[in-house]
C-alpha cells in the first residue's frame, strides 16, 4: 500500500507539474498569428518584447490595427513603438458586448500608464460614443491624433483578454520623445476609471500636427454577458472569436488524475 501511494503521489504531481506549465491564461502573439492583417502589429509586440508585458496581465483588452493603419511608426525607434503600442493595452476586459452597451465617456487606465514613463495623461484613454452612434478611442491629452474608431471584435478569451480592432493608431502627445521621463519631474496622479453622462459634449477633435502622426479611424459594471438597454438594435452584437482557454483543462486533468488514484489506492 506504501508503494502505491508514493507511485500516486508522484504521478499526480507530474500531472500537476504538466498541466501548470500548459495553462498559461492566453498568448497575444501565438493569438494574432491567426489574423494575418495584423501581422506588422503583431512583429512590433515581438521585436519591442511588449507581448511579455501583455501575456503577465490577467484581464486586458489589446486595440489592434491592421497593416494598412500601422505606418505612421515604421522607421521609429523600438523604445518609441513600444510607448505607443503601450497606450493600446487597457486595463480591463471589454468585448463586443461592453462596447455595445457603452452609452457615456469613460476614462481607462492603460499599460503604458503603468510602467511608470507616463506623463500627465498620457497612459489614459478616453472612450465615448459619438454623435454619429459609433464607439471612438482617443487619448485624454488635447493635441493628440485624431478619434479611432471601433471597428470589430477580433478574439475574446472571457475574462482574460479582448481583442479589438480600431481604425487608426493613438497617438498621446510627446509619447515619441527619446527621454519621456525627463520632461517632467514625475507622472502626474490622475485618476482611474471614471464616467460622465451620456449627454456631455464631446472634445473637438485633436490636430494632426503631432510629429509622430501619419493620417491615412471597466466603466460598465455589467459582466459581459448581460443585455444592455441602449445597445443598437440594427446590427447585433457579433460573436467573439474563441480562444482556447487552458486553466479550465489543466484543471481537469489534475482532477481526472486524483480520481484515477484514489481509485487505484482502494482496489
Amino acid at each position: 500500500m506504501a508503494a502505491k501511494t508514493s507511485q500516486f503521489l508522484l504521478l499526480a504531481a507530474l500531472l500537476l507539474v504538466s498541466s501548470v506549465a500548459t495553462a498559461e491564461a492566453f498568448n497575444i502573439t501565438r493569438l494574432l498569428d491567426r489574423f494575418p492583417e495584423f501581422s506588422a502589429f503583431n512583429g512590433y509586440l515581438t521585436q519591442t518584447e511588449l507581448y511579455k508585458d501583455i501575456n503577465s496581465r490577467k484581464t486586458i483588452t489589446v486595440l489592434v490595427v491592421d497593416n494598412a493603419a500601422i505606418g505612421s511608426i515604421a522607421g521609429k525607434p523600438l523604445d518609441a513603438i513600444k510607448r505607443v503600442l503601450s497606450v493600446h493595452v487597457m486595463l480591463d476586459y471589454f468585448d463586443r458586448v461592453k462596447i455595445d452597451g457603452i452609452s457615456g465617456t469613460s476614462i481607462l487606465a492603460t499599460l503604458f500608464q503603468a510602467s511608470g514613463l507616463a506623463q500627465e495623461m498620457q497612459g489614459f484613454l478616453n472612450i465615448t460614443r459619438s454623435v454619429k452612434g459609433n464607439v471612438v478611442f482617443r487619448s485624454t491629452m488635447e493635441g493628440g491624433s485624431p478619434d479611432a474608431e471601433f471597428v470589430k471584435a477580433v478574439a475574446a478569451q472571457p475574462y482574460n483578454i479582448s481583442v479589438l480592432q480600431i481604425s487608426r493608431l493613438i497617438i498621446a502627445p510627446g509619447i515619441n520623445m527619446t527621454n519621456p521621463s525627463a520632461a517632467s519631474p514625475s507622472p502626474s496622479k490622475a485618476p482611474v476609471v471614471t464616467t460622465s453622462p451620456a449627454e456631455a459634449p464631446l472634445a473637438e477633435s485633436p490636430t494632426e500636427d503631432d510629429p509622430f502622426f501619419a493620417p491615412s479611424g471597466s466603466p460598465v459594471d455589467a459582466p459581459a454577458d448581460a443585455p444592455f438597454a441602449n445597445a443598437p438594435t440594427a446590427d447585433p452584437p457579433l460573436p467573439d472569436a474563441p480562444v482556447e482557454s487552458m486553466d479550465h483543462q489543466a484543471s481537469l486533468s489534475v482532477g481526472i488524475a486524483i480520481v484515477m488514484g484514489l481509485i487505484w489506492l482502494t482496489t
